[in-house]
């Protein structure tokens, strides 16, 4: 690794502040990317704020008829939650597929949604369930935040502070993944809501988006079947040595299938 200035700030305010009086600061939740990166060289911040100390971050809890969970909740904690499985079972099965248990034990919420891997599962449910992403100056609505591959609507001094997940009538998740990573070769995630049907792809394309298609589909019969006509356009669409973008245009259809069976 380079040389770096370390902190470890107890609030959100003494967080954006060190940002702010870096040449080049870089927030870190988790670090299960920023440490690879740091690691092999990738990147040389001049400053690492560490978000682990800040305790408004932390914290699953229900408000309303909404789900909010602080940015700094780790996967295993959404995935071992009891209220988060009762709100939004689709939710919590979800996190339960992230990585493997050393992941989902250091990889945050926040931090995953800020990086924006294509790759990432969040990204399907904050879409599908159509959740809002709190930062410290602002609120932004999941179809307004993921702009393109690991891009998002964040301004660089910007920090997630919680994400607040509407309660759905019910929803559902499927994914193949990567064998040995766990990432997702193509994602889908299901919901019905009271302003109708959502589908959110993730994996499938430089960031996640949704399935008008689908989703008027599944709002006149909400089905697998609905779905069986239906065919995504490799356009666009990732492709590498783990699979071509017409195998993942192909996977769109069969994991949204499996996503609707998994519904409840």
């Amino acid at each position: 690794m380079y040389a770096f200035e370390f902190h470890r700030p107890s609030s959100v305010a003494d967080a954006i502040a060190a940002l702010k009086a870096a040449s080049d600061g870089k927030l870190m939740a988790g670090g299960q990317t920023l440490i690879p990166t740091l690691k092999q060289r990738l990147a040389q911040p001049s400053d690492v704020i560490d978000l682990g100390g800040i305790k408004e971050l932390h914290g699953i809890r229900q408000d309303g008829n909404s789900l909010v969970i602080g940015a700094m909740a780790k996967h295993g904690e959404v995935a071992g939650s009891d209220l988060v499985k009762s709100v939004i079972p689709g939710l919590h099965e979800l996190a339960g597929l992230i990585g493997d248990p050393q992941v989902r034990n250091r990889g945050t919420i926040g931090g995953s949604l800020a990086n924006s891997d294509p790759a990432a599962d969040y990204p399907a449910a904050v879409l599908a369930l159509n959740a809002t992403i709190k930062t410290d100056r602002r609120s932004i609505a999941a179809d307004d935040y993921f702009t393109g591959l690991f891009q998002t609507a964040l301004a660089d001094d910007e920090l997630i502070t919680a994400i607040s997940f509407p309660r759905p009538e019910a929803c559902g998740y499927a994914k193949f993944r990567n064998p040995a990573s766990r990432y997702a070769i193509v994602g889908v995630m299901v919901a019905r809501t009271g302003g109708g049907v959502r589908v959110a792809v993730t994996g499938a394309g430089p960031c996640a988006f949704r399935l008008p298609d689908f989703e008027r589909a599944l709002a006149g019969s909400f089905s697998a079947d609905a779905l069986a006509g239906l065919s995504v356009s490799p356009s666009g669409l990732n492709s590498d040595m783990h699979a071509s973008a017409e195998y993942r245009a192909h996977l769109v259809r069969v994991m949204a299938q499996r996503a609707v069976k998994a519904v409840r």
